[in-house]
């Protein structure tokens, strides 16, 4: 890569000061040049097809649509494009999921000062990215049965701190099946109640507040 071929980086997250942060990074390296800012996840698709960047940085969490959209859109649109997650969360199942919608790389925004210029040299080459720590936490749930998505829907209820009968009622379902649900959910997380499988589910990525 020479300079009058650098990468081209498109940044997308609502938080100006971490753009500039990026920014920052970037303006050193001969071989990389930040080429726009999206501050949501509708811009960044608009960004992607106005500048079709080599590499895409993209927050998840975003205001009008998340990240998570934008990236599944963009790949739906560009299967060969290049996106590196950057998120302050380092949860597996919310890193599996963002790989599954087309993302190449996953880095925690605490790593980036560390890790980014090394992390789009990969995704640009073809590689993927997933730092060790979090590729370790995949690897070791990834036998385990994942949550339905009507055990999922139950948990984020219970993280809005609302009681059994009230779930039941606002899901149309028995108070004894919201029961039911989430001893399976214990089991499935190896938790023994309410607190403690809120808790896991949020800092797996399974649920969000």
């Amino acid at each position: 890569m020479t300079a009058g071929n650098p990468i081209r980086v498109l940044a997308v997250d609502d938080h100006a000061v971490f753009r500039d942060g990026i920014a920052a990074i970037l303006a050193p390296e001969p071989d990389m040049v930040l080429v726009g800012e999206a501050t949501n996840g509708v811009e960044a698709v608009d960004a992607f097809q106005n500048l079709r960047p080599d590499v895409t940085l993209m927050d998840l969490q975003m205001p009008v649509r998340s990240g998570m959209q934008a990236i599944a859109e963009i790949r739906a649109q560009a299967p060969a494009a290049r996106i590196v997650v950057l998120t302050t969360y380092d949860g597996d199942v919310q890193a599996v999921r963002a790989l599954k919608a087309g993302a190449c790389g996953y880095l925690l925004k605490s790593s980036l000062r560390k890790e980014l210029l090394e992390t789009i040299r990969i995704v640009h080459a073809g590689g993927r990215y997933v730092p060790p720590a979090l590729a370790q936490q995949i690897a070791i749930h990834s036998a385990e049965e994942p949550l339905s998505v009507r055990e999922v829907a139950i948990l984020q209820h219970v993280a809005a701190g609302k009681p059994n009968k009230v779930i039941a009622w606002e899901l149309s379902l028995s108070e004894e099946t919201v029961k039911a649900h989430l001893r399976s959910v214990y089991s499935k997380l190896d938790v023994n109640d309410r607190t403690q499988a809120v808790t896991v589910a949020l800092r797996r990525g399974i649920i969000a507040l």
